[in-house]
């Protein structure tokens, strides 16, 4: 802020030389707010002054390259007139070209406050133990996985300035995930430890169950005065779908938690599906036709089949489909799946079949808000009891409103369900799209399931 203030200036009598000109102001005032916002919604508050060097010229170039963005598309809506136009760019040109020297003077000056002290008594610096005032020293217990991926995370994510010291053995029996020599102490010594070593914070990587172990922990911390970080094991548990919330005063963990219980990718997924399906039955509605005349020329019975379905939440809905079997046989298919080389299916409906033509009247289902374009596929009630008494987490697959392609039918689990492995993956697949989803994803699955042979190979 305060390079944005002096190149204000410097620019104003560079150009103008006349600093009472309200225009200058306004576009001073605009900038100055401008940067501030910014600033604010990257968190450069929360840049720590022991941060290196490199990660705040990073933090910075970000919120300049946004600032040079805002200001442009500003600019043009507001044109400017000279001389306010070439005070705008010296700004934006100078504003990085003192920042950055400045920024990197002022580390110096904090990194060495006093150089001269530090030179006149070299023998005493050399007596005290070697700490860096501007790092902060963990301590980690426990060697199991989850400590190792406190590690990981730390020197992968965390902000720099933070340092792992070591390790806690907790329990002799435990499985070490991490270097032996990385294992500075056990639970017994940890008042030693503590007392020896200077360690700004303690994470408490241990399973809940361990909780003797825990509050020894605790009380060791709290009598050196340490901060205290817990990591529960959720993620071994309950996997990467969950959630921190509350229950009325009690804390709790949703279970679970997909991408689509956030309101607005439920409203996108939402408004996507209708838009893309309106669309769909616009330019297709010459295509229905030609297979609407086929279909009675082909066979006698109705152009759409309409069977009942199992939908979100286990609730029955009727789906929309080009008829592509004999009439009479439709009625016995509630209770017997299509087989490959099926008899009932007519010459016509084999081709409907093959390219999934068949399933195209379901956009209307998605206009109805039974169905989404991507989503699982829905079965009929007779198969989704078996599966759920054959197939591990199966009905997690109703969280989503079916859909009329999914991930399983584009990686080639399209098809028959008689196997333990169709059925498995299958509905493996249908729980990785759902814990995965993302608008890209969805775009993804139409693409190929226009383009790629593989949806087209295993159907029948």
């Amino acid at each position: 802020m305060l390079s944005l203030i002096i190149t204000f200036f410097i620019a104003v009598f560079l150009f103008n030389n006349n600093i009472y000109r309200q225009s200058e102001w306004l576009i001073f005032f605009g900038m100055l707010v401008l940067w501030l916002s910014i600033g604010y919604w990257q968190k450069h508050h929360a840049v720590k002054l022991y941060s290196r060097q490199s990660h705040r010229l990073y933090t910075f170039l970000k919120a300049y390259v946004l600032l040079i963005a805002f200001a442009a598309f500003l600019f043009l809506l507001f044109p400017l007139q000279e001389p306010a136009r070439n005070v705008v760019a010296a700004i934006i040109v100078a504003f990085p070209l003192l920042t950055v020297p400045l920024n990197f003077l002022l580390m110096a000056l904090i990194a060495n406050p006093e150089p001269a002290a530090q030179a006149s008594a070299p023998e005493v610096s050399q007596k005290k133990p070697e700490i860096d005032k501007h790092i902060k020293y963990i301590l980690v217990a426990g060697t199991g996985n989850l400590a190792e991926s406190v590690e990981r995370h730390i020197y992968t994510h965390q902000k720099p300035g933070f340092e792992v010291k070591g390790f806690i053995h907790c329990k002799k029996n435990d499985e070490c995930f991490v270097a032996k020599s990385k294992v500075v102490s056990d639970l017994k010594h940890i008042h030693e430890y503590l007392k020896e070593n200077l360690i700004d914070e303690i994470v408490i990587a241990l399973p809940v169950n361990r909780y003797k172990k825990i509050k020894n922990i605790l009380a060791a911390a709290d009598y050196f005065g340490v901060r205290v970080k817990f990591i529960p094991d959720y993620k071994g548990l309950f996997g990467n779908s969950y959630k921190m919330t509350r229950y009325g005063e009690l804390d709790a963990v949703n279970v679970r938690q997909l991408p689509l219980d956030e309101t607005f990718s439920f409203a996108l997924k939402n408004s996507f599906d209708k838009l893309f399906s309106a669309i769909a039955l616009v330019l297709l509605s010459p295509v229905f036709l030609v297979i609407a005349v086929l279909i009675k020329l082909d066979s006698p019975g109705p152009v759409f089949y309409c069977p009942i379905r199992v939908g979100r939440a286990g609730r029955p809905f009727r789906v929309f489909k080009f008829r592509s079997m004999c009439e009479s046989d439709h009625v016995a298919a509630g209770a017997l799946s299509t087989q490959k080389n099926d008899p009932r299916i007519t010459k016509l409906g084999r081709i409907l079949r093959k390219y999934s033509l068949d399933e195209l009247p379901q956009f209307l289902n998605v206009l109805l808000g039974n169905m989404s374009v991507v989503g699982p596929r829905p079965h009929r009630s007779y198969l989704n009891q078996q599966l759920q008494e054959s197939v591990d987490k199966y009905m997690i697959r109703h969280y989503f409103k079916p859909g009329i392609t999914g991930w399983a039918q584009v990686n080639g689990w399209r098809g028959p369900t008689e196997t333990a492995e169709q059925r498995t993956q299958r509905t493996q697949h249908d729980i990785w799209y759902m814990e995965n989803w993302s608008l890209w994803l969805d775009i993804r699955i139409i693409y190929k399931t226009i383009f790629s042979r593989k949806v087209h190979k295993s159907a029948f």
